[in-house]
């Protein structure tokens, strides 16, 4: 059974490989949390906030990865198996990913994406939903 603890350790897991993917892959610019620190808080441009956009990113994540354990935990969504907790937790991750591009993105910052950024944000929370996946089914807590 998934738990709260065991999601808010797998969202952090997740959340490491999914940023490792984005500096693997991305394109330098500052992440979308940067821009959110610096429109809300800061008073220079996001590229002076990525530690700030960095560290509320792990906190995003691992928050969700608690949010999945105990959503999956209160509907009984059948995430006892690998294959049932991954196709939960990409699902899960293609949600995080629309709510991002038009809620935050869209709205919040109001950020017009350009394709190339859609498909790298894209990729980028396909892998958070495949760790994320594989974490609520082997790490046992």
């Amino acid at each position: 059974m998934v738990t709260l603890l065991n999601g808010v350790t797998s969202g952090f897991v997740a959340t490491v490989a999914m940023t490792m993917v984005m500096m693997g892959l991305g394109d330098d610019s500052p992440p979308p949390t940067a821009a959110l620190w610096a429109k809300f808080i800061g008073d220079q441009g996001p590229e002076s906030y990525m530690p700030q956009g960095m560290a509320l990113h792990m906190l995003y994540g691992t928050g969700s990865g608690g949010a999945f354990g105990v959503l999956t935990g209160v509907v009984g969504l059948g995430v006892a198996s690998l294959t049932g907790a991954l196709l939960w937790a990409v699902a899960y991750a293609v949600v995080l990913t629309l709510v991002g591009m038009i809620f935050w993105m869209r709205v919040v910052l109001a950020m017009e994406p350009q394709p190339g950024m859609v498909a790298r944000f894209g990729v980028f929370h396909l892998v958070y939903g495949l760790v994320l996946g594989a974490g609520v089914t082997y790490i046992p807590l």
